[in-house]
């Protein structure tokens, strides 16, 4: 049985005290014995430290919103792996599609993302998904497998336990649009029967695969019962402890 994983991305959102008043409104309304869900979230780089500290005595991990694939050098605004991890980040998300689509991220350079962030023993949580005018070409799944295939190159079964893969329609993105929990689920199926074809059984069968998309409380129990879903990495409705806080308890 698979364990729903929760993600908040905050996106460029909250200064540094609405993130603390935030971290706080969270550890203050989740009753952490009954809990079964990982919880994680994911503020803006300039709050990760605060998160981190704030989040110590907890199950609550911090992940970052993305980082650069180079150690360290003359990369002006980018942020490495070791210094993710040197203020307590345990995840990253990578290859969020405001990534590829604002700053023309390529499945290549999320790759070596991804590549970089596991040799440095960081979890990722790397992001798939179609636009609206390529579901309605019904190209679908050669979006997800390209994607997929490219965005994994070289990742051995043995890394794969440090990804999560949060299956993210373009179009549903802040929309206020959700895809069907059939929609989702069929998604879902597909992105797990693929890894089984990449990899073997076993490793599609453990892989967390969470919905992203407008997941709000009022949807997140239907989402979350399919059986492909595996927790949901939540845009808007993270910004707000009490409706956060309602998707995780969705998840029990």
């Amino acid at each position: 049985m698979r364990k729903k994983v929760i993600a908040g991305n905050w996106k460029m959102n909250t200064d540094l005290s609405e993130a603390v008043e935030l971290i706080s409104g969270i550890k203050n309304s989740l009753d952490f014995s009954s809990v079964s869900a990982d919880v994680i979230v994911c503020p803006p780089f300039v709050s990760l430290e605060t998160a981190a500290e704030l989040t110590k005595e907890t199950p609550i991990k911090v992940g970052a919103q993305n980082m650069f694939y180079e150690e360290s050098g003359a990369f002006t605004g980018e942020i490495s792996a070791k210094m993710l991890k040197s203020v307590g980040c345990e995840y990253v998300i990578l290859g969020h599609s405001e990534r590829r689509a604002i700053f023309g991220e390529s499945n290549e350079w999320i790759n070596k993302k991804i590549a970089k962030a596991l040799s440095e023993e960081l979890n990722v949580i790397f992001c798939i998904g179609e636009t609206l005018e390529e579901r309605e070409k019904g190209i679908m799944e050669d979006v997800l497998r390209t994607q997929i295939t490219e965005g994994l190159a070289g990742i051995s079964a043995e890394q794969m336990k440090n990804v999560i893969i949060a299956y993210e329609p373009v179009w549903a993105i802040g929309t206020g649009k959700t895809a069907t929990p059939e929609q989702a689920e069929a998604a879902h199926k597909f992105i797990r029967g693929l890894v089984a074809e990449l990899y073997d059984g076993a490793t599609a069968e453990n892989l967390t695969v969470q919905y992203g998309g407008s997941v709000k409380p009022n949807n997140a129990k239907e989402l979350l019962s399919q059986p492909n879903i595996d927790g949901a990495l939540v845009g808007g409705a993270a910004l707000k402890a009490d409706s956060f806080v309602e998707i995780v308890k969705a998840a029990e």
